[in-house]
């Protein structure tokens, strides 16, 4: 049974039990209230009565004392006694008025025959009912006993409970119908909030550009239930953030996987049919075989350059324990020099000049790989520009970091897709061909190499300027000179 109860108050809601603690408190601090008041009532009539007796007593004393009894009733229902006392009996004068069951009123004369002052007590006479007993000396050996009915008082005390049970019973429902009211509408943001919750555990979250379109609105409640609010929207809005980029990261790798099938087999396709004309052409022209083999090897070493490239970038982005950097003493100054060298070798047609700067860079980092990065954003300045374009780099050292500018002057990248250059298999150009502007993971290489290094990489661009910013922490201790 009990366990019933509990199931089914398990099951009730937060506003319902709230208003049922509070009327079983209620219920509680009542009965409280109404046992003390009662006891209070109850004692401050039993001294009223005790008074009375009192002064009823002090008439009878000299009636007593006149007439040996006494003569005259004081009120309806009320006894008196006159006894004669030693230290084994007490006697009864007669006549008396006294019950049927006077052996209360005995017991307390017998009890005054040891007691210098009066006595009082409650008894319980047969047939009557509740009596209060007031006993003192009229002369020594001479006992006057007065019995006063507590029937009014009793009645008092009865309906003083039954008016407090029908008035505490009233407050309390009257508590929990109110309370339950007042809880349901101080918690109805809750339930909002709860509502908004089942809302989104039922959108779609699978969805390529899902958003929770829902939010905790409203003032009610207050400053607890307000910063609840918030921070329900808070976690909201980290949702919505974590699911743009989710989205974001799928749309890219969809982008990547279907760039890389689409670079991987060109070049597949290109063996593939160089293998075909170099079976035919073996048999058939021996003279053209040399022929076909190189254009094999070149697509051969063309698919092994794009594998490397995202080789190389998915070690980057796995953060593998050994990262794919030898880190070594190296001279940034001198890698641009080598760098531009091999510029000015492979693309005579592009004039490049190098500012003057600091004659020497001395710093903590992988000397291949920065020496990709600048090699990868040279030839990205050579291929998108027309012959005759001036190139320029430069080395500089800017609020402790090391600065290397790669600018050329040809048209500039529009701004549409300055933000994506840096992205793989992205292309200014969609119309250049492979053989000339590449497989479109350069920029996105050098990239990822300048962040492993804990540098950026910026692009700034304009019709006439387009400038490549490499910046990377200059270590404490080594300087330019």
């Amino acid at each position: 049974m009990i366990g019933r109860i509990r199931q089914t108050y398990d099951r009730t809601g937060l506003g319902t039990r709230l208003a049922l603690s509070l009327g079983v408190l209620s219920l509680i601090v009542f009965a409280v209230v109404g046992t003390a008041l009662t006891a209070y009532m109850r004692d401050y009539l039993e001294h009223q009565l005790d008074d009375q007796l009192k002064l009823v007593q002090t008439a009878q004393t000299t009636d007593a004392q006149v007439h040996g009894i006494v003569e005259e009733k004081p009120y309806w229902g009320w006894y008196t006694a006159v006894y004669d006392v030693t230290d084994d009996s007490a006697v009864l004068r007669k006549p008396s008025d006294v019950p049927d069951d006077n052996s209360a009123l005995t017991a307390l004369a017998r009890s005054m025959a040891h007691s210098d002052d009066e006595i009082q007590r409650t008894a319980k006479i047969d047939g009557k009912g509740e009596y209060r007993l007031r006993g003192c000396e009229v002369q020594p050996g001479v006992v006057l006993v007065s019995a006063a009915p507590m029937e009014d008082i009793e009645d008092t005390v009865g309906q003083l409970l039954t008016v407090q049970a029908i008035t505490f019973a009233l407050a309390v429902l009257a508590l929990v119908v109110v309370g339950r009211k007042m809880l349901r509408r101080g918690l109805k943001p809750l339930s909002d909030m709860a509502s908004t919750a089942h809302g989104i555990a039922s959108h779609n979250l699978t969805e390529s550009a899902a958003r929770l379109p829902l939010r905790a609105d409203g003032r009610d409640g207050g400053p607890e239930v307000a910063e609840l609010r918030t921070a329900f929207n808070t976690m909201l809005e980290h949702i919505d953030d974590s699911l743009a980029v989710r989205a974001e990261a799928e749309q890219r790798l969809r982008r990547f996987v279907a760039d890389a099938s689409h670079e991987l087999r060109t070049p597949l396709m290109s063996v593939r049919g160089y293998a075909d004309l170099f079976q035919y052409a073996a048999a058939n022209a021996p003279e053209e075989r040399d022929k076909h083999l190189a254009r094999l090897r070149a697509e051969a070493a063309r698919m092994g350059f794009l594998l490397d490239d995202l080789l190389l970038l998915a070690r980057l982005d796995a953060a593998e324990v050994e990262a794919p950097l030898r880190i070594a003493d190296a001279d940034l100054v001198e890698l641009v020099g080598h760098a531009a060298d091999a510029f000015r070798a492979a693309h005579a047609d592009h004039p490049l000049t190098v500012a003057p700067g600091p004659s020497r860079l001395s710093m903590r980092l992988d000397p291949q790989r920065i020496r990709q990065v600048l090699d990868n954003l040279l030839t990205n300045a050579a291929v998108h520009t027309p012959p005759g374009t001036p190139v320029s780099a430069s080395v500089s050292v800017t609020d402790g970091r090391a600065v290397v500018r790669i600018a050329d002057a040809g048209h500039g990248i529009p701004p549409a897709d300055r933000e994506r250059v840096f992205d793989r298999f992205y292309r200014v150009d969609k119309a250049r061909s492979r053989d000339r502007g590449g497989s479109g993971l350069g920029l996105a290489v050098a990239h990822s190499l300048v962040s492993a290094h804990g540098g950026t990489i910026d692009l700034t661009s304009e019709p006439g300027a387009t400038v490549f910013t490499i910046s990377l922490p200059l270590p404490k201790g080594l300087t330019d000179r």
